[in-house]
């Protein structure tokens, strides 16, 4: 039986992330390591990936866990904030759910929310050259991304910039713990698959969002710190702001594709 500290619901809204995030990014990685399946889609061979990436494999595993366990931490104190603590669902127990369509308002409401912080967050990052050096240079030492160093970073830009945008997405939409775990399980797995290095045209997420594993892949590229700050659903800040860069998927010299971006009607070398 759950403790008072925490109610079944929390458990799911801070946990599922986690496990959602390291299940769907092992899928690719087992996919990539022991079959062809996707091989025509790679963003980077294994060659770019062992050489333009300054972080270890190791590295990023342990910078991965560290900032899910700070995530976990302050996910339940904003819970318990909230007033969603285990008390505050016992004394919701039998209340009817709401409507559908409520839900689903709050959940889009979420989703800008998100994005927004995300954008501003992501752009001051950059824009600030010590913010850049000291805490956001982390996440681009992986500069041929693959999944599950989606959210490797210094712990600092880790809080800013991702913790911080779900804690903001959540209290201003309003939603339910329940409602809250499935839209942080789908930022999970959009984020996980916008640097999953794999550009396949059938993949669900990659055909409904333009902002997608192609479309991150500029950003991470030599000189592709200055567009293309959007994430993890749209790109209508980088549109509204001048920062978004259009790009052409073409296949790469010895297979696979290459993302070749155009900034300022020049192509990005």
């Amino acid at each position: 039986m759950m403790g008072p500290f925490m109610s079944a619901e929390e458990l799911v809204v801070t946990l599922a992330p986690v496990a959602v995030y390291w299940v769907y990014a092992g899928i690719y990685e087992l996919l990539l390591a022991s079959t062809t399946v996707l091989d025509k889609y790679r963003l980077h061979s294994r060659r770019d990936q062992e050489t333009k990436n300054i972080a270890s494999r190791k590295d990023v595993v342990r910078g991965v866990l560290l900032q899910q366990a700070i995530q976990v931490a302050i996910s339940v104190a904003v819970l318990n904030l909230e007033g969603h603590g285990a008390a505050a669902a016992a004394n919701a127990d039998g209340l009817a759910a709401p409507p559908f369509l409520v839900t689903a308002a709050r959940f889009g409401v979420a989703m800008l929310v998100h994005d927004a912080w995300q954008y501003f967050m992501h752009r001051l990052m950059h824009s600030v050259p010590y913010m850049y050096r000291r805490f956001h240079s982390w996440h681009h030492r992986v500069a041929a991304p693959y999944a599950y160093a989606a959210q490797y970073g210094h712990p600092v830009d880790g809080v800013l910039t991702d913790t911080l945008s779900g804690a903001a997405a959540y209290l201003a939409s309003g939603m339910s713990p329940r409602a809250a775990a499935a839209f942080f399980v789908f930022a999970t797995v959009k984020g996980v698959d916008d640097h999953c290095g794999v550009a396949a045209p059938w993949n669900p997420f990659q055909a409904a969002f333009r902002n997608n594993s192609a479309y991150h892949d500029v950003h991470h590229q030599r000189g592709g710190g200055r567009c293309n700050f959007s994430q993890p659903f749209f790109v209508v800040w980088d549109r509204l702001l001048g920062t978004h860069a259009p790009y052409a998927l073409r296949h790469r010299d010895g297979g696979g594709l290459e993302v070749k971006a155009f900034i300022k009607d020049r192509q990005m070398q």
